[in-house]
Order: structure tokens, then C-alpha cells, then sequence
């Protein structure tokens, strides 16, 4: 079978259209048949070799696919045979025309949806959902969401409209692109920086998928009981000394937290995220793809996520 691999971290031109053995399943897992492969911002990061995880050249990249169960490992329900299905593959494996997932890992698709609208949903809606119920959004709450034009953003744009909440500000890197984020419930758009017209000084709750440097400066935009919730880190780490700016500000209760997926329970968020790829068949949320590319031009797509030119996500199709 056809995939891609790091043959070295770093530029995207490091990676490689190349063939391997086709996978087996083990105990629990299943056989993907790939229809779409997500390009996430992890995978950026991980292919830029600056975050903590055990990685060597030769992997192949990508966590999320959609398509069809082809093969079961041992101890598999029959029933799975066949069935169209989202399936998270871990830190690597997904850019592939066969993609090996456990069981537990497996959400089904509507018939009405895609395989390309599920992967621009359905890793990036699910965090988002769990992110914001982290930060405790209530309805007619402020939020600030830093990096609004990415998958995550935007599903969180339009979650927590959706839920009630009052102003939905997003940072962003141009007029146009802010135009888009208003027409997904943003009801004001911000630089990067974090400067707008008419905004409030101080939110209630602030969804980071940025991280960086700019950390503390958009810690001390957070009210009295502000939450933040840090949910990526594309501009790599916020400063060690960034909680200084939550002990200046002692008296506002404003808190701090770093949210990844892992920790919701896995029955859990497997079934918000069927409930979320339901609610899209329905029309009722909405995958935002900026394009879809074959497999071999996944170094293009992370040429494009390095450039900061995507709006949404990029799907690659064996």
C-alpha cells in the first residue's frame, strides 16, 4: 500500500509518497479502507519534530481517517465488517490507503456524511465541545477563541454559539478570513494580537489552539473567575514564566488549563462525537474544508498549515 512518511523532521519536504506492507489487525483493532486522512495541526507539529513525543523518522503521520472496516483483529464484533466509520489511529498512521484502529477508537458514520466532512469534524469538534465544557462556558458568557480559522476554532465558534454564549470573539489574520468566521457565529473578529473594534476589555473564557509567547498577554484579558483553556500549542510553548501573569492578577481568581482529549473517558467522547457527526449530517454544524488534496501531496498540505493559509482543514485522499 501507498503512504506517507518522515524520513526526517523538520520542512515539509521531508516527506515522502512511499510502499509498505499492507497492516494487520491485532487483537481488538480493524483495517481501515482510507476514503479521507486529516491534516491536523499535531501533525504539523510532530512533523516539525517540536513536541514531546516519542517519534522517530520512518513514521508514517496522521490520526484520524475515514472509510470502510475492511478487516477485523481477534475479539471484534462481526457487525463491524463493512461499516463506514471514523477512526482515530493514534499519533501516526493515518496518511495511508489502510490504517489500522482499535475498536474503542471507531465511531460511525452517518449515511448522509461524508468521509471528507468527517475528518474536518471529527477530531476537531469533539475537543472543542470538551474544551469549552472544561472552561465551564455558560450561556450568555464571553469567549475568546486564539486561532479561530483552524478546525478547532471554528467548530468552537459555532458550538458555542450555539450554546448561548454572548460575544464569540476569535483572533484571525485578515479581513477575509474574519468575514468567514462571522458567517460561523463569530460576533467579533480579532487580530492576532487580540485587537478589535468593540470588544470588551476582559472575557469569561478564553480557547487557545495557539500557544506561544503570546500566552500572558492574552492571560491578562481574562475578567474576574476567567478561565483559560490551552488546547494547542502551533506556536510552540507559552514562556516558563507565563504564570506570572495569573499571580499578578491574584485577586481576579482567573485560572489556567491545559486540555487534551486523552483525559475525557473514551465512551464519552466516542459518543458526543456521534452525536456531533449527526448534528453535521443534519446541517446543523458544519465541516469547513479548505481543500482536498491526493495522498502524495501531503507535503504541500503542511506547506500550506506552516504558512498559516488554511481556513478549516486540508483532506488528503489515497
Amino acid at each position: 500500500m501507498k503512504v506517507i512518511v518522515i524520513e526526517e523532521f523538520g520542512s515539509p519536504g521531508r516527506m515522502s509518497l512511499v510502499e509498505r506492507p499492507e497492516p494487520v489487525a491485532g487483537p481488538g483493532q480493524v483495517v481501515v479502507r482510507t476514503e479521507a486522512a486529516g491534516v491536523g495541526g499535531v501533525d504539523a507539529v510532530i512533523r516539525r519534530g517540536t513536541i514531546g513525543l516519542a517519534t522517530e523518522p520512518g513514521m508514517v503521520p496522521g490520526s484520524e481517517v475515514a472509510g470502510t472496516v475492511v478487516a477485523l483483529g481477534d475479539g471484534v464484533d462481526p457487525s463491524w465488517l463493512g461499516r463506514r466509520v471514523w477512526a482515530f489511529t493514534g499519533i501516526s498512521g493515518g496518511y495511508a490507503e489502510l490504517a489500522v484502529a482499535g475498536v474503542a477508537d471507531l465511531t460511525p458514520l452517518p449515511d448522509a456524511l461524508s468521509a471528507i466532512d468527517a475528518v474536518a469534524l471529527g477530531s476537531a469538534a469533539t475537543v472543542a465541545h470538551f474544551a469549552l465544557a472544561h472552561g465551564r462556558l455558560a450561556p450568555g458568557e464571553s469567549l475568546l477563541v486564539r486561532g479561530g480559522a483552524g478546525s478547532i476554532g471554528i467548530a468552537a465558534i459555532e458550538l458555542a454559539t450555539r450554546a448561548g454564549a454572548g460575544v464569540v470573539a476569535a483572533t484571525t489574520s485578515s479581513a477575509e478570513r474574519g468575514r468567514r468566521l462571522r458567517e460561523h457565529g463569530a460576533t467579533h473578529v480579532l487580530d492576532r494580537a487580540g485587537d478589535g473594534v468593540g470588544m470588551p476589555e476582559t472575557v469569561d473564557v478564553i480557547l487557545d489552539v495557539v500557544g506561544g509567547p503570546d500566552v500572558p498577554a492574552f492571560v491578562d484579558r481574562l475578567g474576574p473567575n476567567g478561565r483559560y483553556v490551552l488546547v494547542g500549542a502551533i506556536a510552540g510553548f507559552p514562556p516558563p514564566d507565563f504564570g506570572q501573569a495569573l499571580l499578578r492578577s491574584f485577586r481576579l481568581s482567573r485560572s489556567f488549563a491545559a486540555f487534551s482529549l486523552d483525559s475525557v473517558p473514551v465512551d464519552r467522547r466516542n459518543r458526543v462525537r456521534e452525536e456531533l457527526l449527526q448534528a453535521a449530517a443534519r446541517g446543523e454544524l458544519h465541516a469547513v474544508v479548505d481543500d482536498v488534496l491526493p495522498l502524495a501531496d501531503a507535503a504541500e498540505a503542511h506547506r500550506r498549515m506552516d504558512d498559516g493559509t488554511v481556513f478549516g482543514r486540508i483532506v488528503l485522499t489515497p
